[in-house]
């Protein structure tokens, strides 16, 4: 059955007010969350999802390790009060399990796991709210989390999510529009314009699917600007603070003197 809003009206605008081919706001936190090595907020519209990374350290099971790489752990929880079904979704949901699997996959030939032999870097995603494209937040969150844990990477992964309403390509879908539209999630390398990742759970006309795989491609541009600005800012604040420190190790100015200068 179709909604009964209209995804795209005669104007050329979607149900939220935004253009075929125009994103939903974009919200990076990089602030420290707890003992994590590396952690992320993203914020796609209404799309919310925390990523914290650990390691990489010891893996708890030697018959999970590998002599000559990184293992990737993938764990998702998706909050209860994000969908407004207010379903809880144990971690051996389905769902969940094929979203675990498809951002595992999608990460293990970007991190430099060669690194870190006989080692494990633990990936926890918590899903605070939905409202479509929760796929393309998961890796994208994913992405920034690793970078602040200092976990080596050979590129930014950015993913964004796109659809086709009759003949019309839409970027960035909303769960009203997943749920009518035939849609897909691309993850991309900005840098070297790789894809690591393809993933389609709905029929899609192949006449179609080349148009909306290349929309796809050249939003994750975009998002790799707002993406590369947050982590840039973030290393300045911490750059900072470091100085600061540094000058004023014990936080009066009076006492940071050589031993000449007594």
């Amino acid at each position: 059955m179709s909604s009964r809003v209209e995804i795209l009206n005669d104007g050329g605008f979607r149900s939220d007010g935004r253009k075929q081919y125009e994103l939903r706001d974009i919200t990076i936190d990089l602030s420290q969350q707890g003992t994590a090595d590396g952690s992320a907020i993203i914020t796609h519209g209404l799309t919310q999802v925390m990523v914290t990374v650990f390691g990489p350290r010891e893996a708890k099971m030697r018959s999970q390790t590998l002599h000559d790489r990184a293992v990737l752990n993938v764990e998702m929880s998706v909050a209860p009060f994000s969908t407004g079904e207010r379903r809880k979704r144990s971690r051996a949901d389905r769902r969940i399990l094929e979203l675990s699997a498809a951002i595992e996959s999608t990460f293990e030939p970007v991190v430099q796991t060669s690194l870190y032999p006989r080692s494990q870097i633990d990936i926890y995603i918590h899903v605070l709210q939905q409202d479509g494209g929760l796929l393309q937040a998961c890796i994208n969150a994913t992405t920034l989390a690793l970078i602040t844990a200092g976990v080596p990477l050979l590129d930014f992964v950015c993913a964004v999510s796109g659809g086709v309403h009759s003949t019309e390509p839409l970027l960035d879908l909303t769960t009203l529009e997943e749920n009518d539209l035939p849609n897909l999630t691309v993850a991309v390398m900005p840098r070297t314009r790789k894809v690591t990742l393809v993933t389609m759970e709905t029929r899609l006309h192949v006449e179609r699917f080349r148009d909306i795989f290349e929309l796809a491609c050249e939003a994750g541009q975009t998002i790799h600007k707002e993406m590369k600005r947050a982590v840039k800012d973030r290393t300045v604040a911490l750059v900072g603070a470091m100085d600061a420190g540094a000058k004023h190790p014990s936080g009066d100015p009076d006492r940071d003197l050589t031993m000449e200068d007594r």
